[in-house]
């Protein structure tokens, strides 16, 4: 049996990609695309994690002159012999990626950058040798290679090298910077916005407009920042976003790759499952998955396939997008409860989207807000816009996740703040006060977001209530609460011990599908017993053991309650 290929996770060098083996998704007919409708400039925007530094390196791979061209052996690219014979390895390219030019100062960003300019020259020190550069070009490129470059010698330094590489190579140069954002996000976040504006309005600026030694530039980004803040007097742009019908299959993979990818790894019954965590962005007329999250979802799969899906996506993005859309709730210019839950619960809400924005724009309106969540993927799109105005969605299950495990420590925050809700709560618990339990519980379940949408699995919806019964337990300082430990037979939802009353507590949550409270609320009891939840307890020496079970449905909940004495 021949050895699987492997996973590339985190692999960004399309070089590394092919010539190591690992498993290639095919988008080298991006290529084709672009060279058929090129611009001068062109901006591909799409959130995180959707393929664009790689794409970015099957570009440079295939223009740059001196590159090896049986890595695109048997691609789609390579059926185009005529295409392939005019651009493949004809060109000088430049290629940058600003993602980490990020800093807690000013200075430290730009000594990022001046470390990527310093790098990529290195990449070219062939030009020192050059019989084609005078001894004054020699000086300006060993600039370039300065660690104490000043600001003007930054701004000037990409136009510089595509100059002197035109002049090398009697060609005209093909420029790539990936995540030409990044910059823009992180000085927005620590403070020296206007700063870094200005330095990239001039580096960007300089090589993208009036260069006579550009061939075309390729840039990518998660937002499309406002033509005015940095691409002032740049006519050549042409942007391709997440709204464009254009390029639309060429970031993230689309239902056949996905379940080619499946099938080869053996993995093709999570079929269903993968398209319902990791599907659902609608980029022009295409629907895609998020590349990353498929690929981790079959590493993780090949390991060990009793694993529960899992957000991959949350760990690769700021939270900053999702926490101050949450806080809105709160907010006098607001998002709305309604609209909140109807997202949550799968539903649609119809908003304006701004695709133009700056970094400082883009939490100071609810509007811009809802612009940036569609932007960077916590929201996508269904049906046709209006104009402006898209019917915007929770693109699927990971995202319903993020967003709700969000909601879920807002509404821990606003427990936090009550003390007395929480000391009446646990004694009403203790004391085997059912009616009460049941009306402060359904209090708070009034106050935050339910999830009851029939696309929602249950075990999700069992999941949110049992994080609002959480948070509020979380806050009583003497008692010891665990969540989900394994007890008798199998996983108990919630385990109290009270060592001041010698008490422990088992609470068992179900979700009534169909409001059918009592019914659920027998089947947690029932399943307390016949799993043996309670052993635990007993084992610690527990003898008074209070066992409920709690069934809810929408803002509503039922609970029951049966009492073990061992002594």
């Amino acid at each position: 049996m021949a050895e699987l290929k492997k996973l590339p996770i985190g692999i960004e060098s399309f070089e590394k990609m092919r010539r190591e083996d690992f498993y290639y998704v095919d988008k080298t007919r991006l290529i084709e695309q672009l060279l058929s409708q090129w611009g001068e400039v062109n901006l591909f925007t799409r959130p995180r994690r959707f393929g664009k530094t790689l794409n970015m390196s099957m570009f440079q791979n295939f223009f740059e002159i001196g590159r090896d061209s049986t890595l695109f052996d048997g691609l789609d690219i390579s059926k185009n012999a005529q295409l392939c014979e005019k651009y493949q390895g004809k060109f000088p390219v430049v290629f940058i990626s600003l993602k980490s030019v990020n800093g807690n100062t000013y200075e430290e960003a730009v000594g990022h950058l001046i470390k990527i300019i310093n790098r990529e020259a290195r990449r070219m020190q062939f030009l020192l040798e050059s019989l084609k550069l005078t001894q004054y070009d020699k000086k300006l490129f060993e600039q370039l290679l300065d660690r104490e470059m000043d600001e003007e010698t930054i701004a000037c330094s990409i136009q510089e090298l595509t100059e002197l590489l035109e002049k090398h190579y009697d060609k005209q140069v093909i420029v790539l910077i990936d995540e030409y954002d990044v910059p823009l996000s992180k000085a927005n976040e620590n403070g020296y916005y206007d700063e870094m504006v200005l330095l990239l309005r001039n580096f960007l600026g300089n090589v993208l407009k009036t260069n006579d030694s550009l061939k075309f530039a390729i840039l990518t980004g998660c937002l499309r920042v406002a033509k005015e803040s940095i691409f002032t007097g740049l006519n050549n742009f042409k942007v391709y976003s997440i709204t464009d019908v254009r390029f639309d299959e060429t970031f993230g993979f689309t239902d056949a790759e996905v379940n080619k990818m499946l099938e080869y790894y053996g993995l093709d019954k999570y079929s269903e499952t993968v398209k319902e965590w990791y599907d659902g962005y609608r980029f022009g007329n295409a629907d895609v998955y998020c590349p990353w999250d498929v690929i981790n979802f079959c590493s993780d799969h090949l390991e060990n396939q009793k694993l529960q899906p899992k957000n991959y996506w949350a760990n690769t993005s700021g939270n900053d997008v999702i926490n101050h859309f949450i806080e809105s709730v709160n907010e006098p210019q607001k998002v709305t409860k309604i609209e909140l839950e109807q997202l949550v619960n799968g539903g649609m809400v119809q908003k304006e989207i701004n695709t133009e924005l700056t970094y400082k724009e883009l939490y100071s309106s609810i509007d811009n807000l809802w612009s940036t969540l569609f932007m960077t993927g916590y929201l996508t799109q269904r049906g046709e816009a209006d104009g402006n105005r898209y019917n915007l969605v929770i693109p699927n299950q990971e995202i319903r996740n993020i967003v709700t495990n969000h909601i879920l420590k807002m509404f821990q925050n606003t427990v936090k703040a009550d003390g007395k809700m929480v000391g009446e709560f646990c004694d009403a618990l203790l004391k085997g006060r059912t009616d009460e339990v049941e009306n402060i519980f359904t209090d708070y379940m009034r106050k935050t977001i339910s999830v009851r949408d029939t696309a929602v699995q249950k075990a999700m919806k069992e999941n949110f209530y049992h994080g609002i019964l959480l948070g509020i337990l979380s806050f009583k300082e003497d008692w010891s609460v665990m969540s989900n430990r394994e007890s008798g037979d199998g996983f108990s939802d919630i385990l109290i011990r009270s060592e001041e009353a010698d008490a422990g507590i088992v609470i068992e949550i179900k979700y009534a599908e169909e409001g059918k409270l009592e019914e659920e609320c027998e089947k947690a009891l029932n399943q307390i017993v016949d799993k043996r939840y309670t052993e635990g307890l007993a084992q610690d020496g527990i003898h008074k053991i209070l066992k409920y079970g709690i069934a809810c449905y929408k803002k509503t909940c039922k609970v029951v309650l049966k009492i073990e004495d061992r002594s």
